[in-house]
């Protein structure tokens, strides 16, 4: 999450050259894209370290509220996931079982969260974006079967539609209004307190570029109704980079790191040949290179945001500019370019070393040190949350949590989701760690 910097740290910021080229290209944007305006901002490691902002109409900064669009779908799965670790849900449940009588029983959470359902695009009557949304009753009512385009998993097929169903199973489960769920869950924990449901001043009018002349067209500002958590947010570059924050490290208190990891995970992919883009649970997927962001782009009526983040540096890129299309120029793909050169050229940031407070428990500093398997060794250690980090020499690129009295579960790395049991002998000390069946002894020479 977006933080203050620690006193006893040097803040974060860009290499000089690194932000002129950032300025510049965020300048050429406006320019070769006619955008009114628009802003970029970079979060390396919880802050949000460089602002880069071109156009008049409005001035961009900080403060100036735009729209999410579609970015709201990305808060809307997981107020979902924070349930099913409630136990209020399953990933797997029936849209049925918590939706009664929509004609869309057999799909799954699951496959709503990951556009995988085959269900059609958007809601059937007038352009959603555009116009004044309906009551969830009122939009349940056209939810037939004849809304399902493709069976599920069949192919990716992006849903609007999905969205605006999974705000229904969030109300159906809590009683309480999406809005209010999203503010009391998500909005308030996070410090966002400038993304709202509706504009709220300073906010950037949002306009379509006339293609022949440049004179700009205001476009309306719509409540979208039973189709909010598909798009109805606004916000400003500060709460986008804290929302981006928290996607790259989450606050426990509002989401599991775990699940995080989980949202982040491929349910499809979109393009079976290049494999460069694809969507998890409420994610996007985008492969550059060898690395995969995630995040999700938004567009509504005169208006368009981007969110790319790199999970592993820790590391984002946001965007929101005030036009609906920008003339050649697509904000997501520039924005994914200017983080690959952020973390290209940029040192990533360093934690430091600190000692442990107190040394571990006898029965787990006694598993601690070396062990062997069939003439390869791994190193034990203990961290400070008590659980064991093992692997190669210097490497340990092992995680197991406990789960009992001398009985831990793999939570990364090869060894992930496997169980590690400690065998005793007869006075009770430990003599081999059997990990998935491969049975670890402290001597080399010593029979498993």
């Amino acid at each position: 999450m977006i933080r203050a910097p620690d006193p006893e740290e040097t803040p974060l910021s860009l290499l000089p050259e690194t932000a002129r080229q950032i300025d510049d290209q965020v300048a050429q944007a406006q320019r070769d894209g006619h955008a009114p305006s628009l802003v970029v901002g970079v979060v390396r490691d919880g802050t949000l370290t460089h602002v880069a902002t071109a156009g008049e109409h409005p001035r961009p900064d900080v403060d100036l509220q735009y729209r999410l669009g579609s970015i709201s779908k990305t808060m809307t799965a997981t107020l979902i996931m924070q349930l099913r670790d409630a136990g209020r849900l399953a990933l797997d449940d029936p849209l049925e079982r918590h939706l009664p009588g929509t004609g869309l029983g057999t799909l799954t959470v699951r496959q709503l969260l990951g556009h995988a359902s085959g269900l059609q695009r958007e809601p059937d009557g007038d352009w959603w974006e555009r116009t004044e949304g309906v009551d969830l009753p009122t939009l349940l009512a056209g939810v037939t079967a004849d809304k399902i385009a493709y069976p599920p998993h069949a192919t990716y097929h992006y849903s609007n539609l999905a969205y605006g169903l999974l705000g229904g199973v969030l109300e159906a489960l809590t009683g309480t209004p999406w809005v209010d769920l999203l503010a009391q869950r998500i909005l308030t924990p996070l410090g966002m307190g400038r993304t709202t449901y509706d504009a709220t001043e300073p906010y950037a009018r949002g306009y379509v570029v006339h293609p022949w002349h440049d004179t700009l067209r205001e476009e309306p500002r719509t409540d979208t109704g039973a189709m909010a958590p598909a798009g109805q947010l606004w916000s400003t570059i500060e709460d986008l980079g804290r929302w981006a924050a928290f996607l790259a490290d989450p606050d426990p208190s509002v989401l599991a790191a775990d699940t995080l990891t989980e949202m982040c995970s491929p349910v499809v992919i979109s393009d079976h040949e290049a494999w460069t883009h694809g969507h998890g649970l409420g994610l996007e997927l985008f492969r550059e290179g060898n690395r995969v962001y995630v995040g999700h782009g938004g567009s509504m009526p005169g208006y368009g945001a981007s969110l790319a983040v790199h999970r592993p540096s820790r590391t984002a890129v946001v965007g929101l500019v005030n036009a609906y299309t920008l003339r050649n120029v697509h904000l997501g793909a520039l924005g994914r370019r200017l983080l690959t050169m952020v973390v290209d050229t940029e040192p990533a940031p360093v934690a430091p070393w600190r000692p442990a407070t107190t040394p571990p428990p006898a029965e787990l500093a006694e598993l601690t040190g070396r062990w062997w398997w069939m003439g390869t060794t791994i190193e034990v250690y203990a961290d400070a949350d008590g659980d064991l980090r093992a692997g190669p020499v210097g490497a340990p690129n092992l995680h197991f949590v406990a789960e009992g009295p001398d009985r831990w579960r793999g939570r990364a790395g090869g060894q992930d989701g496997e169980i590690l049991t400690v065998r005793r002998d007869e006075q009770g000390r430990a003599v081999a760690l059997d990990i998935a069946t491969f049975v670890y002894t402290r001597t080399p020479d010593q029979e498993p």
